[in-house]
């Protein structure tokens, strides 16, 4: 691993993001540059900045502290600058201590130090405080007065307020993630509905997204939550179908009416065999089998975003459609992955794969074999088929 970060080759950026992928259920990327006209601009707009730091980089809030690697910064550099064991700092960051860190890579404290202030090159003193809603609620109460409502607000006698000097800094305190294995930036992204431009942008994160597992990331706050998922309403069993009417010993069955005779099928014209070439027997589905195996999970939109084939490790992984390698990549558990592209702007995705035998941008042919099934407990391949960022069911596409 170079630097002791894990290698994720660049896969697809436009302007702001590209793909990221890992296996499964994480399994997660964008393809903004293959068409299709997704945007999230006004999501990264509704988004914080990250604080400046002080002269030592540290971003200081009430339940945590982290530190901003600077440019060539290691971690030993880091911990000699704030008076920190190096090993624990490493250790607790996932990382070794003379790894030289990417700049504006976040760097996660262990315990406190001392608060930044004006003497240390900050805007003001201590931890970057919440909002004072008091004032907003002050303010709203004052509005709900004027128009007449009614409303009576009891006053409370103001806090102390900061000397001039050493103002207050407010903003809204980022969670922080520690990244797991399989995770990649993108599955971080859409886990709390926050873009990776944004997460990159905070977290220092490289033009490929590498994260490392053990790493901390700040995810900002203040962005679009998702839109609730809709769900069908809870019926009594039995509701909405209708009973059969039982039958009654009081109307007498129907009389036998015998059936007319079935006439004898036609018998087919004998082919003539000296003149017709025998073709081969064709599905018409649009992609073949990747491999051949039993589906061991199958298709389930948001938990599975295709199907898990179970074949015995080192298997030949050949491609469902002729096409373009548009994506090799790594996930945090170090499996290949594979994105085709394909003319009619489908793409498949092969997961839990090793020993790959095409490259980015290499043209493939259908049938032509990309890799081999990597080793597991079971053993199988991660097939998805995509349309830009919307999974479909590759059972649709297979024979």
């Amino acid at each position: 691993m170079a630097n002791g970060h894990i290698p994720v080759r660049r896969v697809v950026m436009a302007g702001v993001a590209m793909v990221a992928l890992a296996a499964c259920e994480d399994f997660d990327f964008d393809m903004r540059d293959m068409g299709n006209g997704f945007d999230t601009t006004s999501a990264v707009q509704s988004l914080p900045g990250r604080p400046r730091p002080d002269d030592r980089g540290v971003i200081s809030y009430p339940n945590y502290q982290v530190v901003v690697a600077r440019r060539d910064d290691t971690i030993r550099g880091i911990a000699i600058r704030l008076g920190l064991d190096a090993n624990e700092l490493a250790e607790y960051n996932g990382i070794a201590p003379d790894v030289i860190l990417r700049r504006d890579e976040v760097i996660a404290l262990p315990t406190r130090v001392a608060e930044p202030s004006p003497a240390t090159g900050a805007v003001g003193t201590g931890p970057i405080q919440p909002f004072d809603v008091t004032a907003v609620a002050t303010t709203a109460l004052d509005r709900a007065d004027a128009s007449g409502t009614g409303v009576t607000a009891t006053p409370i006698a103001p806090a102390a307020a900061p000397a001039p000097s050493t103002p207050v800094v407010r903003g809204t305190e980022p969670i922080r993630h520690q990244v797991k294995r399989g995770e990649t930036a993108f599955s971080i992204s859409r886990l709390y509905s926050v873009p990776v431009a944004s997460i990159s942008e905070w977290n220092g994160l490289d033009s490929e997204f590498t994260i490392r597992e053990g790493q901390f990331l700040l995810i900002p706050q203040g962005g679009t939550s998702p839109a609730p998922v809709a769900t069908a309403a809870v019926t009594a069993p039995g509701d909405g179908t209708a009973t059969p009417v039982p039958p009654s010993a009081a109307r007498p069955l129907p009389a036998d009416t015998p059936s007319a005779p079935v006439a004898a099928a036609a018998v087919p014209a004998t082919p003539d065999l000296g003149t017709t070439s025998a073709q081969p027997a064709s599905s018409g589905a649009r992609f073949l089998m990747p491999v051949q195996g039993s589906i061991i999970r199958a298709y389930a939109p948001g938990t599975n975003e295709g199907v898990d084939i179970g074949v015995p490790a080192g298997t030949d992984v050949q491609a469902a459609g002729s096409g373009t390698v548009a994506a090799v990549t790594t996930d945090t558990s170090g499996g290949s992955i594979v994105v085709i592209k394909h003319s009619d702007g489908l793409l498949t995705v092969y997961t839990q794969m090793d020993a790959l035998t095409v490259d980015k941008n290499e043209s493939v042919s259908r049938g032509q074999t990309i890799g081999k099934v990597r080793a597991a407990d079971p053993s199988f391949l991660h097939f998805e088929v995509r349309r830009g960022l919307q999974s479909l069911d590759p059972g649709d596409f297979l024979p």
